[in-house]
């Protein structure tokens, strides 16, 4: 039988030249950046009131004008982006820096770190690019970071009345306006440090820990919720860094049973930009069968319009971007009788 010549039989992409194998392969080129925050880095640990330098990669995305900075708290809810620091009212985060092409370096800057700000915070940047005379367009990227504050711990506080009595016998159910069985809700605490500011700290990401005396009345849930599980007395002790303070509550709420709804913001997703995005709460239930009260927010990305946010499905348009980014949405439901549901997110990735 006749046989091959050696060089049929090698593998593919080895040619034996001499003493020497040579290899060839298919180089294919990495695909481009997009905008990127590249300082401070993503987890970096970052003191409260201080001045860190902002850096942004511009990658890809060319036409790039102006970039603006914005804290947020992790789970804080994105309302406005606003173009200067002298928003007030229900603006959650004015714009904190203004990075130009002229600036060194480009784009960037000293950034401030808010000064009463504590634990897990989300440094968005959002670029603005031109598109003409006519229009523009943006991108972004985020990091989160953990801010602690470089003095100490002095005393806590709850931020509401002492004793605090919830409910009272015999009310009508009113939306929005009653406690009752089932009821989820946050008591706020604040901190004073060492260095004269007073920051909130009711939240687990700060430090801060609950516990109630009597969990018949009122239970601990999670991320610092509680919720009214019966009638009578307790002692809701908060703690953090070594300090704790105490409040005494009464409850005194209509005794029908009410078990507090589920919410379900349904399964993550990705879509493409430009479409039409349906986030759907239809399989929240509630055990008694009562009707919901729907609550959509977005806590994670660019702000974006959403429509019906207050109905059981909630829609946006996809906006453009230039890679992959993840954009959260918070879902929270009330029944007839006031008891809220723990929040539930979902998460919509965006692709180009």
């Amino acid at each position: 039988m006749r046989r091959q010549p050696p060089y049929l039989t090698r593998p593919a992409g080895l040619l034996r030249s001499g003493p020497f194998i040579l290899a060839f392969c298919l180089c294919l080129p990495l695909p481009a950046p997009a905008f990127k925050i590249t300082e401070p880095t993503a987890g970096a640990t970052l003191t409260s009131g201080s001045t860190v330098p902002a850096r942004v990669d511009l990658g890809k995305d060319i036409g790039i004008v102006k970039v603006r900075y914005y804290w947020y708290g992790e789970q804080d809810d994105t309302l406005v982006e606003q173009d200067d620091s002298t928003a007030i009212g229900s603006i959650v985060a004015p714009v904190a820096m203004i990075g130009l092409a002229e600036q060194n370096p480009a784009f960037g800057g000293p950034l401030k770190v808010p000064q009463n700000s504590i634990g897990p915070m989300r440094l968005l940047a959002v670029a603005e690019i031109s598109r003409g005379r006519l229009s523009t367009r943006s991108v972004f990227d985020e990091v989160i970071v953990n801010v602690a504050p470089s003095a100490a711990l002095t005393s806590i506080d709850f931020e509401t009345a002492k004793p605090l009595h919830l409910g009272r016998a015999g009310q009508s159910a009113a939306f929005g306006h009653v406690d009752s069985l089932g009821k989820v809700f946050e008591l706020p605490v604040v901190g004073d440090f060492a260095d004269g500011v007073t920051r909130r700290i009711s939240t687990p990401a700060s430090g801060t820990r609950y516990t109630s005396s009597n969990e018949k009345v009122i239970k601990v849930v999670t991320d610092g919720l509680l919720q009214i599980v019966g009638n009578g007395k307790t002692t809701i002790t908060v703690s953090n860094r070594g300090k704790q303070d105490s409040l005494d509550v009464d409850v005194n709420v209509n005794d029908e049973p009410n078990e507090p709804p589920i919410a379900d913001a349904g399964m993550n997703k990705s879509v493409k930009s430009g479409s039409r995005v349906k986030l759907s709460g239809l399989n929240s239930r509630d055990p008694e069968g009562e009707a919901l009260y729907y609550s959509w927010s977005q806590v994670r990305g660019s702000k974006i319009s959403l429509l019906d946010a207050n109905s059981s499905e909630t829609s946006f348009l996809a906006p453009a971007v230039s890679e992959p980014r993840l954009y959260r949405f918070k879902l929270r439901v009330t029944d007839t009788k006031g008891a809220d549901s723990l929040p539930t997110f979902v998460d919509v990735t965006v692709e180009p």
